[in-house]
């Protein structure tokens, strides 16, 4: 069983061929991170294999009629921009809309969602307070919180640590691992490796070759992350200690 299922997935924009030939499966219980440098097709990928852009070859979630997706998948876009002034606790409530028949009212199942949503993030000082009128990282939490409510089998998120704090950004990369630990799945795009290594099962890597960006590996952090892929993608130097605390992954020094 997949939750996300990408086979020989291509997009072009612009007149200019961004990523070709992705295939790939994520099964229940992944916590992926998709990494890569900047250009890669990180955000491409994820939002193709959402069907939110036109793409060459099959997404099957991508083909599902746009309700039907909404409750097998959330989305956290990169974009941070709140357009109204709904408190967060109105925000994090949009998670449920795909849950809500029209006109239908709030049921306790949704407002539990929400209450939990908003536990998990550490925003309850926060819940009343104009959404517009929250810090980056404080948006960040209250968006991540908004598909944590959503309460959907995969959860994708494009950079969903930028701009928080070290122990936001822990707490937030420990919370799509319990996620994953419950059996739901989680695929996050990242820059920062050493999250990506500590706290990741899987790390899908995009790098370009020919121009396109396409999949250079695909596994366990310490199989994907070699110093000749670091070389050859990032163009970097790196220390992976494998420690009593678990591993720890440190860029060293630009190659070229």
């Amino acid at each position: 069983m997949s939750l996300l299922s990408l086979s020989e997935l291509g997009v072009i924009l612009r007149g200019r061929p961004v990523i070709s030939g992705v295939t790939l499966d994520i099964a229940p219980g992944e916590f992926v991170g998709l990494i890569g440098p900047n250009g890669a097709g990180k955000t491409t990928l994820m939002r193709a294999a959402l069907g939110l852009i036109p793409a060459a070859g099959h997404s099957a979630l991508g083909a599902l009629p746009p309700a039907q997706r909404a409750k097998l998948a959330a989305w956290m876009p990169q974009s941070r921009e709140i357009a109204w002034p709904v408190t967060v606790e109105t925000l994090v409530m949009l998670g449920r809309v795909p849950h809500l028949g029209a006109g239908q009212r709030t049921t306790p199942a949704d407002r539990a969602a929400v209450e939990s949503a908003i536990a998990q993030m550490g925003l309850g000082p926060l819940r009343h307070r104009a959404a517009t009128r929250l810090s980056g990282g404080e948006a960040a939490r209250a968006l991540i919180a908004r598909a944590l409510a959503q309460e959907t089998p995969l959860l994708m998120a494009d950079e969903p640590t930028a701009g928080l704090d070290p122990a936001h950004q822990i707490s937030t990369m420990e919370t799509f691992a319990a996620l994953a630990a419950q059996g739901k799945s989680c695929l996050v795009s990242l820059h920062d490796l050493g999250l990506a290594v500590r706290h990741c099962t899987r790390l899908i890597l995009l790098g370009k070759r020919g121009g396109q960006g396409c999949v250079v590996a695909d596994g366990p952090p310490a199989d994907v992350l070699t110093p000749e892929r670091l070389e050859e993608v990032f163009g970097i130097t790196a220390a992976y200690l494998h420690t009593a605390d678990g591993p720890l992954f440190q860029p060293l020094r630009i190659t070229r």
